[in-house]
């Protein structure tokens, strides 16, 4: 027991080296990369504080920390949606995610394959406001999503790559969209050209979710309610997608409690 003890604090160094590792590697090269550095320095100067005795500075750090909290909950709240989401039991409210899950892995997988080859893409994930506007003077598709269809649309030599597609509920609406492009582009670096501004702009308009691929730097950023996040990685972002797009099964939230249903499953 006593060897127990001694090894506790070794127990404590490596799980928390481990989920240091974890955040790093998730937030690494994104826009959130500079909060999770700012909460580290907020956390040393706290630390600081209490070793060196300053009651002011640290009755200030209390009090920022209570605010600090909200403000994290409220930024990383897609990535909190999905992590909670997986704690829920398997069983057949777990096939109600299989459609949507499908679509979500063919969608990630190929926005990373374009990105991976430097192939520029525009997006766009139709939420609440329907698009018909934009949609009808493309080219009308209304085929089902797959990840060879939309590939093979923003391959350079095709004639429909140059513009967005609109997908709507696992279903490519149209291609060659043009975007209105923003006015304010303050948010956009030298590096983010036309495809950036217009989903940019296009998220200032409607309530859509904007997939950008960068054709010359191969990353891909989303945009929502006008503001740009770049450099998403993977799993942030079917994050970020999972927490907006509910699967239609799953809208409507029972508050009856049916005994005899429970039972027969």
């Amino acid at each position: 027991m006593h060897l127990f003890h001694s090894l506790i604090p070794f127990f404590e160094i490596v799980i928390i080296a481990t989920m240091i590792n974890y955040l790093l590697s998730f937030f690494w090269n994104t826009r959130s990369m500079d909060l999770v550095l700012g909460l580290f320095a907020f956390l040393l100067i706290f630390a600081i504080s209490s070793w060196l005795n300053f009651p002011i500075l640290h009755k200030i750090m209390l009090l920022v920390s209570n605010v600090a909290v909200i403000a994290v909950l409220i930024i990383f709240q897609p990535e909190l949606r999905a992590a909670l989401s997986k704690l829920s039991v398997k069983g057949k409210r777990f096939k109600e995610f299989t459609e949507f899950d499908k679509f979500l892995d063919q969608l990630t997988n190929s926005v990373y394959r374009l990105a991976e080859k430097h192939i520029g893409a525009l997006i766009v994930l139709e939420n609440e406001d329907v698009l018909d506007e934009f949609a009808n003077k493309a080219v009308r598709l209304d085929a089902d999503f797959s990840s060879e269809l939309m590939e093979s649309i923003f391959t350079t030599a095709t004639p429909l790559h140059d513009g967005a597609i609109i997908i709507r509920e696992r279903k490519v609406v149209a291609a060659s969209v043009i975007l209105p492009l923003a006015e304010d582009s303050s948010q956009l670096t030298r590096s983010m050209g036309t495809r950036h501004r217009a989903g940019l702009g296009a998220s200032q308009l409607t309530d859509a979710i904007i997939i950008v691929i960068s054709e010359e730097t191969g990353k891909v950023s989303i945009a929502r309610d006008g503001v740009m996040t770049r450099g998403v990685k993977a799993d942030r972002f079917k994050a970020i997608i999972r927490s907006i797009f509910t699967p239609p099964a799953t809208r409507e939230f029972k508050t009856s409690f049916n005994f005899k249903e429970w039972l027969r499953q």
